[in-house]
């Protein structure tokens, strides 16, 4: 099996360094046409001249014989955004793949953090990928085709000091995943996470020399390179990171049944171990599946109540 991408068109944001780029660049290296997007800054290209970094990585991707355009839009603005996609259906006539990459940093603890750093953060990661897949969705609806990867974190998963800005919206990536996945299914659209773990222009500094030294944004590209293929799965959180790839869950313990009484709180308290108990783990198959348990749970006792009384 190979996973190839001729005849396909992929929209990559924050594709000028890191990340974007090296899934940029392989998805090209594999026959897909890009749109590289990214909002930063100039870098010096081989002659000294200045280059924009998406047109410095559109620039390696025709060196190699790959074809890509660059695109310079933020994804927080609506318009650009849509003038982009605009762009792509002209040039290409159709977007097969969006990969929602862009990303800042704004690190600082929660009681030093002012709240205009939290908001940006949040609408560059959460409304940048809103925004930008509300822009394809339509078009991906349809051709019956659509492959979409979310960028989440560790962060959002798991939390991280400092990060309470940055771990809520890529938090808020997943949620954004597991709907889109239930709405698109219908329509051949597969949504998807990257939880990467590598060494890029927002993690300089955070780590030592000799561990970010492994943490190569190539290693963790082939994971991409799986959830924009027409083999991807739906639904998944892919975790990544000096090439060793994992998958990371959001489940539900079977719960305890406790009532509504005037000491349900203490009996909460109680029951927390076994409420906690991971024995009858579930990964729900939507939100509703917590409802359902829970009316279950309380069916049962009520039926075992009835059938205990004299």
């Amino acid at each position: 099996m190979s996973i190839r991408f001729e005849g396909k068109v992929a929209i990559v944001t924050g594709a000028g360094g890191g990340l974007g780029r090296s899934h940029a660049l392989a998805l090209a290296a594999r026959g897909c046409k890009v749109v590289v997007n990214d909002f930063g800054r100039a870098v010096p290209d081989a002659s000294g001249n200045t280059l924009s970094a998406a047109d410095a990585v559109v620039a390696e991707i025709r060196a190699a014989g790959g074809t890509a355009i660059a695109n310079h839009a933020s994804v927080t603005d609506e318009a650009a955004v849509a003038s982009m996609v605009r762009d792509t259906m002209d040039a290409w006539g159709r977007i097969d793949i969006l990969v929602n990459n862009a990303g800042i940093l704004r690190d600082k603890s929660f009681g030093k953090m002012d709240m205009s750093d939290f908001r940006l953060v949040v609408d560059v990661h959460l409304m940048g990928a809103a925004i930008c897949t509300k822009a394809v969705w339509d078009i991906m609806r349809a051709q019956k085709y659509g492959r979409i990867v979310m960028t989440t974190s560790s962060s959002g998963l798991y939390g991280n000091f400092g990060q309470a800005n940055y771990g809520a919206a890529k938090m808020a990536l997943v949620g954004l995943m597991q709907t889109l996945a239930i709405e698109g299914a219908k329509d051949n659209i597969h949504v998807n996470c990257l939880a990467p773990t590598a060494a890029t222009r927002m993690t300089e500094g955070l780590m030592p020399e000799e561990v970010l030294a492994k943490l190569k944004p190539e290693s963790v590209t082939p994971g991409l390179l799986y959830l924009g293929s027409d083999i991807a799965p739906t639904r998944a959180i892919l975790c990544a990171g000096a090439g060793t790839f994992e998958r990371a869950y959001i489940t539900m313990t079977g719960g305890v049944h406790v009532g509504d009484g005037a000491e349900a709180a203490e009996q909460v308290a109680a029951e927390f171990t076994a409420i906690s108990d991971r024995t009858e783990e579930t990964v729900p198959e939507n939100g509703g599946a917590q409802g359902r348990n829970e009316m279950s749970k309380a069916t049962a006792a009520t039926a075992e109540a009835i059938s205990d009384s004299p």
